[in-house]
């Protein structure tokens, strides 16, 4: 079976510099939450999203997956 990516956390954190740990931190989540999403295992639940993206300063759309291509 296909691994479906949803997010593009792990790539928004890599364009800005930023490590899971830091994200981790600002959150108060463990680094294991933000692995499974930066690996998309699991997702962030979407008041989480708009912390992400406010944390990054960009737009939530962007930590999205578009599905058209």
């Amino acid at each position: 079976m296909e691994k479906i990516e949803f997010n593009r956390i792990k790539v928004v954190l890599a364009e800005k510099k930023i490590r899971n740990i830091e994200l981790a931190t600002h959150l108060g989540v463990g680094t294991p939450a933000v692995s499974r999403w930066c690996n998309n295992k699991t997702q962030p639940d979407p008041v989480t999203f708009h912390s992400i993206a406010k944390f990054l300063d960009v737009d939530v759309r962007e930590l999205i997956v578009s599905t058209k291509e």
